[in-house]
């Protein structure tokens, strides 16, 4: 017996959207003032003969592609369902957020390269010039930052705020590099700064991609402990035993969730169902749920023998079982 029940707000959603619907124009602002700068920072890398400049310059042309990306995530992510795509097409915006912190390692990857060779060969630098581009690279990239601030629930919105402190982070380490090359004339110190703050940002980005490869292989969201969510259901009236349940995000705001219920007592109703949506939605964040009610034999302690998704199941599995699906 199946029992599907959605509250009032599911087929909203409208707690998902309200970030990336707000972030629009963060968006078009971060985009336009991060190309802008990434080409005077070439421009003027070729004039002063700075390679920290002219790699720092594409490493702000990877920003600007990664932020067009996660925008267009998020404008694809509020479309609405179709036959074809039942959920819309707000998964686009987990696979953004993996292929902004791919982006940002390769971009780190760059840095890493061209740091090493300026080891090997050190190459005269213009400071002064050097430190007056990067230090207008740490106010556009720290004010395109702070555009998104507020967003860090949404992993997308979060790996466009890490790429502009990330940025910020390497204009930095670049006027640092500049301001001691003029001190001690060591040219070394600016490609070993480099090292180190690329250090720094692969640090900060490993964690945005292990958690966007979790959702994109439909693990469950972190903060979101499967056992909690589990007890949970157990404990409403009349749930003997729970199984086959299934945690996954839906996009990276969006969670759902599907399990079957065993309740001798025979179907709850809607009511049963209303409630354990808002439990699962207000203590879980779980926005969309999809609940079967099973019915136990008399006196048995197995599940159903019928159950359509594993009509083989054995007794000393469990409740504590996951099934793959």
């Amino acid at each position: 017996m199946h029992a599907h029940h959605n509250s009032p707000d599911h087929h909203h959603h409208g707690h998902a959207h309200a970030p990336q619907a707000g972030h629009g124009r963060a968006f078009a602002i971060g985009i336009i003032l991060n190309l802008g700068f990434a080409a005077i920072e070439a421009g003027y890398g070729f004039w002063a003969g700075s390679m920290a400049l002219l790699s720092d310059a594409g490493h702000n042309l990877s920003d600007v592609l990664g932020l067009a990306i996660a925008w267009g995530a998020a404008l694809l992510a509020r479309r609405g369902p179709t036959e074809r795509f039942t959920y819309g097409l707000r998964s686009s915006s987990i696979l953004a957020a993996l292929f902004n912190a791919l982006l940002l390692l390769v971009a780190v990857g760059g840095i890493v390269w061209e740091s090493i060779e300026r080891l090997i060969e050190p190459a005269p630098v213009a400071a002064v010039t050097v430190m007056v581009v990067a230090g207008i690279g740490i106010i556009v990239n720290g004010f395109t930052a702070f555009l998104f601030m507020g967003g860090h629930t949404d992993l997308n919105i979060r790996g466009a705020f890490l790429h502009m402190v990330a940025d910020a982070a390497v204009s930095l380490g670049v006027v640092l590099g500049g301001l001691t090359i003029l001190w001690t004339g060591a040219d070394w110190i600016d490609p070993t700064l480099s090292l180190v703050i690329a250090a720094v940002i692969v640090w900060g980005t490993w964690s945005l991609l292990k958690q966007s490869l979790t959702l994109s292989l439909h693990g469950v969201p972190r903060g979101i402990a499967v056992p909690d969510v589990r007890q949970a259901l157990e404990r409403m009236p009349g749930v003997a035993r729970v199984h086959h349940l299934h945690v996954w995000a839906v996009s990276t705001t969006d969670t759902a969730l599907t399990a079957h219920l065993v309740m001798p007592d025979g179907h709850p109703g809607d009511s049963f169902l209303a409630a354990a949506q808002r439990e699962l939605k207000e203590h879980f964040g779980i926005g969309h749920a999809t609940l079967q009610i099973e019915i136990d034999r008399p006196g048995s302690h197995e599940h159903v023998p019928d159950c359509p998704l594993e009509p083989h199941e054995h007794p000393h599995e469990g409740p504590s079982h996951l099934s793959p699906q």
